[in-house]
């Protein structure tokens, strides 16, 4: 039952949020479950670079903006 219980409250969540959990399951199962098919020791650098600028700019479209043009004091 907890299966489907989790399946339908991800299925709730906005994509970007579905998304950190695949992210999550994902961490736990490299952690603690079984080995993936996909073998990550094998990644190049540019691979594991591309990967990690993802990660890192992951949901930052979705962002407010703080500030504008306006808030500018100075100007280069």
């Amino acid at each position: 039952m907890q299966l489907d219980e989790l399946i339908t409250k991800v299925s709730r969540l906005p994509p970007s949020r579905q998304q950190e959990v695949i992210d999550f399951v994902t961490f736990l199962e490299q952690r603690y479950g079984t080995v993936s098919n996909h073998d990550h020791a094998d990644w190049s650098g540019a691979q594991f670079e591309i990967m990690s600028a993802e990660q890192a700019m992951r949901g930052l479209e979705e962002e407010p903006e703080l500030y504008s043009d306006d808030d500018l004091k100075e100007r280069w």
